[in-house]
């Protein structure tokens, strides 16, 4: 692996996205979606309803909220769009030139730095064209400027990628580092080489360089991971909680610790052997998990401190609650939405204090509905 500073341009590219073949997420159905004014109560009585604020998205993968209420979103052709005022600015804050939106690969994970207001840098994961042919995966610091990105500067470069398996969410933790979630790629005994990224939970410093606690003498904070897509940390415990999709069902809910081995390809789901962490919850047959994040808001308080985690073969929000006498322990789960709205791709709390979603129904597993893909908030309902 290398890890490198360069400026690069991004300019306009035809992007062409080619739809996957059979894999772990596939989701049949069409979405029933809700009628306007619709309401609906989780298992504890909370009432609450959705709004749609965008439609005709091409494939919406990440989502991440300046601190003045703007949302930045990516699409997995390779544009990085914005969310203002009620509406999707027709002009796209950037158009990557070296996309290799293959399958699961394209424009991946968003995240603004915690001093945004400050600096303004926004950091992307995306899946390029290498020029001798192939593709990686690289990690890449923009500056924001009215709306547009520009100054790029690629901090990680040649992380393996495949049309499969890429991971790529990316998130700043309380700790003020930079945590990137790399799949194996497709070589799953990736997994265990502490010499690739591949298989990974990344931790950097916001200048991509090395934080001087990392577990190992690289990057690398946990290892032994197929294909992690959601990762947050618990906000009473601190603690970092992260989806997995397994291979065919044991898709998992791990509690994410530094140096720890999660396993893959030697175990998964409720398997267990010596020296390898098993995840909290697993879950066969697959919901394919993607984006996760424990809601901070106070919009629906019911809700607070709860982990909800996007699916894309389970098309639902899954719900997590944790026992209010001790945090760290599960409590209960259920099923929100259960195919209103079809293949969902991550979920975050908004600044307003609600919580937002994206489906991924054009990604080629799903069945679209002619306003595909969208972007919802779930508000209160009385």
């Amino acid at each position: 692996m290398r890890t490198r500073n360069w400026l690069f341009q991004a300019m306009t590219v035809t992007a062409i996205f080619i739809a996957a073949g059979p894999a772990c997420d596939n989701g049949p159905g069409q979405p029933n979606p809700p009628t306007p004014g619709e309401t609906f109560t989780a298992a504890d009585g909370t009432r609450f309803g959705v709004q749609v604020i965008a439609t005709n998205l091409e494939v919406p993968w990440g989502l991440a909220f300046t601190p003045d209420g703007r949302l930045f979103f990516t699409e997995r052709t390779g544009r990085v769009r914005v969310f203002q005022g009620g509406r999707v600015l027709p002009e796209p804050a950037l158009v990557l030139t070296d996309i290799a939106a293959t399958g699961e690969a394209g424009g991946l994970g968003i995240a603004m730095h915690p001093q945004f207001a400050e600096n303004h840098f926004v950091y992307l994961v995306y899946t390029y064209q290498r020029p001798g042919g192939g593709i990686g995966n690289r990690v890449v610091r923009y500056r924001e400027l009215n709306n547009t990105l520009a100054e790029g500067v690629v901090l990680v470069d040649e992380i393996p990628g495949a049309n499969i398996h890429d991971g790529g969410r990316t998130r700043f933790g309380p700790d003020g580092k930079l945590y990137v979630t790399m799949g194996d790629a497709a070589s799953e005994n990736l997994a265990q080489d502490l010499g690739s990224f591949a298989g990974k939970i990344l931790r950097m410093n916001d200048d991509g360089s090395r934080p001087a606690d990392n577990p190992f003498p690289s990057l690398i904070y946990s290892y032994g991971h197929r294909n992690p897509q959601g990762i947050d940390w618990h906000p009473a415990t601190g603690e970092l909680w992260g989806t997995e999709h397994g291979s065919s069902g044991n898709d998992e809910l791990n509690r994410i610790v530094a140096g720890g081995n999660y396993g893959w390809p030697t175990i998964e789901g409720s398997q267990s052997a010596p020296g390898l962490l098993p995840p909290v919850l697993s879950y066969s047959p697959a919901v394919a998990p993607s984006g996760g994040s424990f809601y901070t808001g106070n919009a629906i308080p019911s809700f607070r401190f709860n982990f909800f985690f996007a699916t894309l073969r389970g098309l639902h929000l899954h719900r997590v609650r944790f026992d209010p006498a001790n945090p760290r322990q599960v409590g209960t789960e259920e099923r929100l939405l259960v195919n209103r709205f079809g293949r969902i791709r991550d979920v975050v709390t908004g600044p307003d204090g609600m919580l937002y979603f994206c489906t991924s129904n054009r990604d080629g597993r799903g069945a679209p509905t002619p306003d595909d893909d969208r972007i919802v908030r779930i508000v209160p309902a009385p």
